[in-house]
C-alpha cells in the first residue's frame, strides 16, 4: 500500500502538470476519491487469490496518494 501511495502521488503531480483545463473542484475530489477507492474495493471484494487482492489494495492506495498531491499542489500554488 505504500507503493501505491507513492505512485498515487506522482501520477497526482504528473496529470496536474499534463492536463490544463478548467474542472470543478468538486468533479476532481469525486474522480480522484471515487474511481481508486471502487475499483480497489470491488477487486479486494471479489478476489479469489492472494496476489488479485495485492493489485487491489494497490489500486485502493492511489486514492489517498493522488489526493494528497492534489491537495499539496493547491496549497503551494496560494488557492
Amino acid at each position: 500500500m505504500l507503493i501505491g501511495c507513492a505512485v498515487g502521488m506522482l501520477t497526482g503531480v504528473a496529470l496536474t502538470v499534463l492536463v490544463h483545463a478548467r474542472v470543478r473542484p468538486d468533479v476532481v475530489i469525486a474522480l480522484v476519491l471515487g474511481i481508486p477507492t471502487v475499483s480497489g474495493l470491488l477487486t479486494v471484494l471479489f478476489s479469489g487469490r492472494r496476489w488479485v487482492t495485492m493489485v487491489g489494495a494497490f489500486i485502493l492506495s492511489l486514492a489517498p496518494g493522488w489526493f494528497g498531491a492534489l491537495v499539496a499542489l493547491q496549497v503551494a500554488s496560494g488557492g
